[in-house]
């Protein structure tokens, strides 16, 4: 008769080899590039409209929840906006303005939610 196993057998690791190279410092490395989509001059025109309304919007939105008592949930979302505002304003600012158009529209979104919900 074969013993009877309580647990499972323990996996095998591979021992980590050792780092050969020297760390190279913060400053020495270069910055990863950033993949922006590729727009046409129509395209690129309307990214950047839509941009500003959705930022402008999701602002308006947010202005008139400032005097409001917010519930946890409501507050939590005030700051997923702001997030997506500042991020929407620094691709704008990066010159990515398929990805500003997208952070744009979604605080744009979540701010009409907040409005509806207030």
């Amino acid at each position: 008769m074969a013993p009877l196993r309580t647990a499972p057998p323990r996996p095998r690791v591979a021992p980590t080899p050792p780092a050969t190279s020297t760390p190279v410092a913060d400053a020495e490395r270069p910055k990863a590039p950033t993949i922006a989509e590729q727009l046409s001059k129509e395209e690129f025109a309307a990214a950047q409209q839509e941009t500003t309304q959705s930022l402008d919007i999701a602002e308006k939105n947010l202005a008139s929840t400032r005097n409001k008592r917010l519930n946890a949930a409501q507050s939590d979302l005030v700051s997923k906006i702001k997030g997506f505002l500042k991020d929407a304003r620094e691709a704008a600012q990066a010159g990515d303005w398929a990805r500003a158009r997208n952070l744009a529209k979604k605080a744009q979104v979540l701010s009409e939610e907040l409005v509806h919900s207030v």
